[in-house]
């Protein structure tokens, strides 16, 4: 029996609908333009790439869009004071700093830098305090698009006993707390895990998150659980070819799980689009406004 495949990228398109339609009633009833600022240290391909895309839905959703470039040797003293500066500019309302810095950056002082209220990626310490307590205002984009998705695709997941593979601020964290806000009973693991396998087994709902392609094998997955693969890692296809992977080996999982996310096509799709859903939250929050219908 085939997996249900979650479809990422339907769902996506579907809630970017309902971004712009509340972008064009607060813009129409409240004249609120939201912004969104983006700022890239250095040259990494993967990451011009993404700044790129973020850019362009932005501007497609009638947000403006700020981009700041600065050269891979910035010195630590510039980042922050752009930071602030975006802090203090009141036609900006969701701040991104792409990730990862260099060296001479500290990732520490720039999160401590950034005005929590316009966090739209919810990794300063603030916001990540605010998700643990169970007070989230802005819940970080992977995560949050992940959860999504478990609702449109699982539906209740009370009791339910999942795995989240991979421990970053970024995702594995904050996705650990919101299944646990679900009620489901949350283990997390990472590279350093015994057993790993034999954890896996025990999955209802198993999320793989660390940045391995192919990790997780099909017999690490329990029989119709449901597979979450948040990977997204580019690998030789041959003859000078590349091809996007996930972290779970799909063609072997795909033969065991109930439900499973394909790469790519599945959480990635959500990403940019969650991004472009706090940005209007912060927006509305900053406004002093009714928060939008997202």
């Amino acid at each position: 029996m085939s997996p249900r495949i979650i479809d990422g990228k339907a769902f996506a398109s579907g809630l970017r609908a309902r971004v712009e339609a509340e972008t064009k009633r607060l813009n129409a009833s409240h004249g609120l333009v939201p912004g969104l600022a983006t700022v890239l240290v250095g040259n990494d391909p993967a990451s011009e790439v993404y700044v790129r895309n973020k850019n362009k839905t932005a501007e497609a959703l009638g947000f403006k869009s700020v981009s700041l470039h600065l050269p891979e040797n910035a010195p630590e003293g510039e980042v922050l004071k752009i930071v602030r500066q975006l802090g203090d500019d009141k036609s900006v309302h969701g701040i991104l700093v792409q990730m990862p810095m260099p060296g001479q950056v500290r990732e520490a002082a720039v999160l401590d830098a950034l005005d929590p209220a316009k966090d739209v990626d919810a990794l300063t310490p603030t916001n990540a305090g605010l998700l643990l307590s169970g007070r989230a205002h802005l819940v970080s984009c992977t995560p949050a698009g992940v959860m999504m998705l478990l609702k449109e695709y699982v539906g209740d997941i009370t009791g339910a006993d999942a795995l989240v593979i991979g421990r970053s601020l970024l995702f594995g964290k904050p996705a650990a707390q919101l299944l646990l806000a679900a009620n489901a009973t949350v283990t997390m693991a990472h590279s350093r895990t015994r057993d790993l396998p034999g954890l896996a087994r025990r999955a209802d709902i198993l999320v793989a998150a660390i940045g391995k392609p192919n990790y997780v094998k099909g017999d690490w997955v329990k029989p119709g659980a449901t597979v979450i693969d948040v990977g997204i890692n580019r690998v030789d296809a041959g003859n000078g070819k590349h091809k996007i992977v996930g972290d779970v080996d799909f063609d072997e999982a795909a033969k065991v799980a109930g439900a499973i996310t394909p790469v790519p096509g599945g959480v990635g799709a959500m990403t940019i689009v969650c991004l472009m859903r706090n940005t209007l939250i912060a927006a509305a929050a900053l406004a002093g406004v009714p928060p939008p219908a997202v």
